[in-house]
């Protein structure tokens, strides 16, 4: 059965929760301003959109060719969906690496193509889609509102993040370990409605 809280909540916690796009969007704000780092961060909605839309293709392509791997996308998926539990648990601060490519960060085509390099993006597309959509409902409308739904939720989770990134720094830094203990028990009442 479909649970629209478990839904919404493994989209909020995966897009809230430090990642990739979200310390980039910070490091961009504290380097250049807000207003250079707003496009990065509608880049990055853009990308995850076309990351799920492919997820969308590959979803309904397995369950029209192979029906069965529903059960199995399942397992996978609350298996991952667990991993990232423990992950977001024993998360600790990492220092930032010196790039060696140069690149404008903040540009919105940066943004997209790092979203088909990001494997906390791609494994979320793979997964809210197999496991949270596709199995309940497989219309054009309610995917478009998926899509929707994500692309606002991803906005503005990076909008935040670089428009808060200094307060966001200091409160993870602060409140960590409660944090991601929230976090990571959201993850698993995720998982465990899978089955439910």
């Amino acid at each position: 059965m479909f649970s629209l809280s478990a839904f919404i909540s493994y989209v909020v916690v995966s897009c809230i929760t430090p990642g990739p796009n979200n310390i980039m969007s910070m490091s961009n704000a504290a380097k250049y301003g807000y207003r250079k780092s707003v496009k990065f961060c509608f880049g990055v909605a853009t990308g995850f959109l076309l990351i799920l839309l492919c997820s969308i293709l590959c979803n309904m392509f397995l369950y029209h060719y192979i029906p069965r791997i529903e059960q199995i996308m399942t397992v996978f998926g609350s298996i991952y969906i667990l991993w990232l539990a423990w992950a977001v648990y024993r998360d600790k601060p990492k220092e930032e690496k010196k790039r060696k490519i140069d690149l404008d960060t903040t540009a919105f085509s940066t943004a997209i193509v790092l979203q088909f390099v990001n494997p906390k993006g791609l494994l979320y597309g793979l997964t809210v889609i197999s496991n949270f959509v596709f199995p309940y409902y497989q219309s054009a409308g309610v995917l478009a509102a998926v899509l929707a739904f994500n692309w606002v939720v991803v906005a503005i989770s990076c909008n935040c993040w670089a428009l808060f990134g200094s307060v966001f720094r200091n409160f993870f830094d602060r409140y960590r370990k409660i944090l991601n203990a929230v976090m990571a028990l959201l993850l698993v009442y995720c998982a465990l409605s899978l089955y439910l």
